[in-house]
């Protein structure tokens, strides 16, 4: 066995699930940035409500919200190599994705106040994220950060 083949077969369940939506959030703000897959591309602002480009033609983004896409991404990748790491992206990276569904519907899609933007399918979609992320960590935290994990 490779040692590079080794180290994949020593990560723990939390760590890869980790590493797996550390690269889902890196491919989703690469993809914000490509015009066709970002609909409405010519009308992408840095931060506002007034942004008109979608991703997939679903999701409300903007400059800022797909940087931040990228350090969720980059994060998720660099807290992929301990157990603890791993665990504590998923649960508070999950609560974040909580906070944001609650804000994003307390704001008026309109206002201000939506400065990343965020639309009604991204409110859903942090719900699911954030449900989803702290699912995993609750589930797979627990075994893989014990005193022996990496």
């Amino acid at each position: 066995m490779t040692a590079s083949a080794s180290h994949r077969a020593a990560r723990a369940p939390v760590q890869r699930a980790a590493l797996l939506l550390g690269l889902v959030f890196l491919v989703v703000g690469v993809l914000g940035f490509i015009p066709g897959i970002t609909t409405d591309y010519g009308s992408l602002e840095f931060a506002s409500h007034e942004s008109g480009a979608e991703l997939f033609g679903l999701f409300q983004v903007s400059i800022l919200h797909n940087l931040v896409h990228l350090a969720y991404g980059l994060a998720g990748l660099m807290l992929a190599g301990r157990a603890s790491g791993a665990y504590s992206y998923l649960l508070l990276g999950g609560a974040v994705y909580l906070v944001l569904w609650v804000y994003g519907l307390s704001v008026g899609h309109d206002s201000d106040a939506n400065f990343v933007p965020m639309n009604t399918a991204d409110d859903w979609l942090h719900f699911v994220l954030g449900v989803a992320m702290i699912g995993l960590a609750l589930a797979l935290g627990r075994r893989g950060t014990r005193a022996g994990a990496r």
